[in-house]
C-alpha cells in the first residue's frame, strides 16, 4: 500500500544519507553541543499552563518541541488544470539535483542525526489517524530514472491525488571548525529569517543582526539565531543591536550574547558581501547557505503555474469544502491565494470564488497567482471580512450617488426583483444612470454625498503630501468590493486570522498570551458571524485555522453549535487528521471556563498535530451544514 511504501521511503532515506561521525574528545563533544540546532520554544507561563491543562504536560512538550523543527518533506499541489501529477514528478526528479537542492551532496562536513525509530509505532498511528488505503492501488511510484526518484513521491492517502511530496532531509550535525582549528566566524540572523531559512530559503541583507569582524566576500561563515530573550522588566527581547561586531568570546564583557546562542546555529554559508557591505546594503543575499541543518528543496521559479508549495492540511481544507461546478463561493480572508486557486480548480474553473482581502497588495498577489495558475473564475476584490455583509437597506438609508456598477457587483448577485432586503432591478438601472438610491419616506437630515466628497478630497491631499502609501506601493489597481448580501454564496470557507502558533519551524512564542489569546478568538467569532449570514440555506461553512490554541478551534465549534441551532457539522472527505478535544478548560482561577466539544462532535473535525507522524503543521478545520436560517 501507498502507505507502507511512504513509511519505506522516509526510512530508506535516513539510511541513505547516514555518514558516521568520527569519535570525538571531550573538547569536541562540549563543541558538538553548542553548536548543534536543538532550540527550546519560550512560552508565556499562563499560555504554557493551559496547554498543559488541554494536552498534558507530555504531549505538549512534543508539540512544542515539534514546532521548532520544519516538517521532514514539502508537500506540493498540482495544478490539474494543467498537468498531471505524474508528469510533475518526472520534471521535478530531472531537476532536483540541478535547480532544486542548490549544492552538492553530503560531505564530510555533515552527518544526518538518526533517532530512534519505530516501524510499527509509525504504522499504527497512520491506521489511527488515516483514511484505510485502497490495496489495489499502486505504491505511488513513478516509472523515471534518476538518483533522486526515492525523493519524490504521490500523496500516500487517498482523495489527495493532485498532491506530491518531496522529502527532505535533517537534522544534519555540521562541524564548524574553521582553519587551524579554529571556530569558524559568525554571523547571528533575526528568528523570523532564521524560520525562512529553515524552509529553505537564504540570508537576505533585513535579516542579518550581526557579524564576526573582517568578514569578506567569499568566506565560509557559521550561521546561527537571535531568538528573543526575556529581560529583567519581564519583557522579551533580541538585545542585539544591528551591525554588532561579534568577537566569540566565552567572555560576558567581550561577547555577552555568547552563551545565548547555545544551540541555535542552523547551517553555514557562503558571504557574498563583506562585513562592510552588509551592514551598509538595503537588500540582496548576504549569505548563499551551502550546508543546512534541514535540508528542503527550493521552489523558487520552479513549474510555475504548474505546482504550489502548500500544507498539506491547507490542501485538505479545499478538499473538505467540496466544491462544484457552477457554484458560487466566497474565500473570506483569501491571501495569498493558495486555497483561492486550490477551490478554482477543484470546480475545473467552471463557476465564480469570490476571494476578499483587506489588504490592496495581498489582494494583488491573489489576482497575480490566479493569472499565473491560468484561473479565470477568480474575482478577488479588496474588503474587511468584518465588513462583507452588506443590506440593502444600508444603501437606501445613506442614499449614496453609486457611479461605478462594477463596485457593486459584489452586492448583487444572481437574479434579484424582493422587496425583502435585496435591490430591485430598477434600482440596478438607476446605479447605471447614477441615480442616487434613497428610502422613500425617510428624509435626509444631512448632505452625505457632500459630506463624503470633503473626505475624498482630504485623503487626496494627504496622498498628494506623504505618496502612495505602504497598502498601494505595488502600483496596480484593485476592486473595492462594498460587500455582499446575504445567502448569496453556496459555500464559504473562513480560514481565519489566528495566533498561528501551528506554524513550524517556530523559534518563538513568547509574544501570546492569554488575553491576546482570546482577542483573537473574539475576532473569529465576529468573522464567523458573517459568514453565517453570507451563506445560504442548504449551504456549506468551513472554518479553519493554523493554531494549536482550542480557543480559537474547539471553543469556536461550541459557539457556533449552540448560537445557531440551523448548524450542524458535517463529515469530512478526505479525513487523515485526528479528532477534536473533548471536555472543558477552567482560566482565570475558574473565573472563565472555556467549553470545548463532546465525544461525538471531536470525531466530526479534524485536528492535525505537529507531533505526530503526519509530520504536518498544526492545524485544524470544522464543516457545518447550514439548514433552513430562522426569519
Amino acid at each position: 500500500m501507498r502507505r507502507a511504501s511512504y513509511c519505506f521511503l522516509r526510512t530508506a532515506l535516513r539510511r541513505r544519507h547516514f555518514r558516521s561521525a568520527p569519535k570525538m574528545d571531550d573538547s569536541s563533544s562540549s563543541s558538538s553541543e553548542r553548536y548543534r540546532f536543538n532550540p527550546t520554544l519560550a512560552w508565556d507561563a499562563e499560555v504554557e499552563d493551559y496547554f498543559i491543562k488541554a494536552y498534558g504536560a507530555d504531549h505538549f512538550a512534543r508539540i512544542s518541541k515539534s514546532l521548532t523543527h520544519p516538517s521532514s518533506y514539502s508537500c506540493i499541489r498540482v495544478n490539474t488544470l494543467k498537468t498531471t501529477s505524474d508528469s510533475v514528478i518526472k520534471k521535478l526528479v530531472s531537476m532536483l539535483d540541478h535547480k532544486i537542492t542548490g549544492g552538492a551532496d553530503i560531505d564530510a562536513r555533515e552527518q544526518i542525526v538518526v533517532t530512534d525509530f519505530d516501524h510499527s509505532t509509525e504504522e499504527q498511528s497512520l491506521n489511527e489517524t488515516s483514511t484505510p488505503l485502497d490495496p489495489s492501488l499502486d505504491h505511488g511510484s513513478v516509472q523515471v530514472s534518476g538518483d533522486n526518484v526515492e525523493l519524490v513521491c504521490k500523496c500516500p492517502y487517498l482523495g489527495l491525488d493532485n498532491v506530491v511530496f518531496v522529502q527532505g532531509s535533517g537534522p544534519h550535525l555540521l562541524w564548524y571548525e574553521g582553519q587551524s582549528g579554529k571556530a569558524m566566524k559568525e554571523v547571528i540572523i533575526s528568528r523570523k529569517c532564521a524560520e525562512a531559512v529553515l524552509r529553505g530559503a537564504q540570508i537576505y541583507v533585513p535579516g542579518v543582526l550581526a557579524c564576526s569582524a573582517h568578514v569578506e566576500k567569499g568566506e565560509l561563515v557559521a550561521v546561527s539565531v537571535g531568538v528573543e530573550q526575556r529581560g529583567s522588566d519581564g519583557s522579551w527581547g533580541v538585545g542585539i543591536t544591528r551591525g554588532t561586531v561579534l568577537q566569540g568570546s566565552e567572555s560576558v564583557l567581550a561577547d555577552p550574547h555568547y552563551c545565548e546562542r547555545k544551540g541555535l546555529y542552523i547551517g553555514q554559508g557562503t558571504a557574498l558581501m563583506s562585513r562592510a557591505s552588509i551592514f551598509r546594503a538595503s537588500k540582496g543575499i548576504a549569505v548563499e547557505m551551502s550546508h543546512r541543518v534541514y535540508r528542503l528543496p527550493s521552489f523558487h521559479d520552479v513549474l510555475k503555474g504548474e505546482i504550489f508549495l502548500q500544507n498539506l492540511p491547507s490542501i485538505v481544507t479545499a478538499h473538505v469544502l467540496e466544491p462544484q461546478e457552477g457554484e458560487k463561493i466566497l474565500d473570506m480572508c483569501a491571501a495569498p491565494g493558495g486555497k483561492t486557486t486550490a477551490i478554482a480548480i477543484l470546480m475545473k474553473d467552471k463557476g465564480e470564488v469570490v476571494a476578499c482581502d483587506r489588504s490592496h497588495n495581498k489582494v494583488m498577489d491573489i489576482m497575480k497567482l490566479a493569472t499565473e495558475m491560468g484561473l479565470t473564475c477568480i474575482n478577488a476584490y479588496k474588503l474587511d471580512a468584518l465588513k462583507s455583509v452588506c443590506q440593502v437597506k444600508e444603501i437606501l438609508d445613506v442614499g449614496v450617488e453609486i457611479l461605478d456598477l462594477e463596485v457593486l457587483n459584489p452586492v448583487v448577485t444572481g437574479t434579484v426583483g424582493s422587496p425583502n432586503g435585496e435591490m430591485m432591478n430598477d434600482d440596478i438601472t438607476k446605479c447605471r444612470n447614477g441615480t442616487k438610491l434613497m428610502q422613500t419616506g425617510n428624509s435626509r437630515k444631512t448632505d452625505t454625498k457632500k459630506q463624503l466628497n470633503q473626505s475624498e478630497d482630504r485623503m487626496k491631499a494627504v496622498h498628494k503630501r506623504n505618496g502612495p502609501g505602504r497598502n498601494h506601493c505595488m502600483g496596480g489597481r484593485v476592486r473595492t468590493s462594498k460587500g455582499h448580501f446575504p445567502n448569496s454564496f453556496d459555500r464559504v470557507l473562513l480560514d481565519a486570522p489566528c495566533s498561528a502558533l501551528g506554524l513550524r519551524p517556530r523559534l518563538f512564542a513568547g509574544e501570546e498570551t492569554l488575553e491576546s489569546l482570546m482577542h483573537h478568538a473574539r475576532y473569529q467569532r465576529r468573522m464567523f458571524d458573517r459568514a453565517v449570514q453570507l451563506v445560504r440555506p442548504g449551504g456549506v461553512i468551513v472554518y479553519s485555522t493554523c493554531t494549536i490554541n482550542p480557543g480559537e478551534n474547539e471553543a469556536l465549534v461550541r459557539y457556533a453549535l449552540d448560537k445557531y441551532e440551523f448548524l450542524s457539522l458535517a463529515a469530512q472527505n478526505p479525513r487523515i487528521g485526528g479528532p477534536g478535544l473533548v471536555g472543558r478548560c477552567d482560566l482565570f482561577d475558574g473565573k472563565y471556563v472555556e467549553e470545548w466539544l463532546t465525544e461525538s462532535e471531536a470525531k466530526l473535525v479534524q485536528r492535525f498535530d505537529p507531533s505526530s507522524t503526519l509530520d504536518t503543521i498544526g492545524f485544524f478545520i470544522a464543516k457545518f451544514n447550514v439548514g433552513q436560517k430562522e426569519i
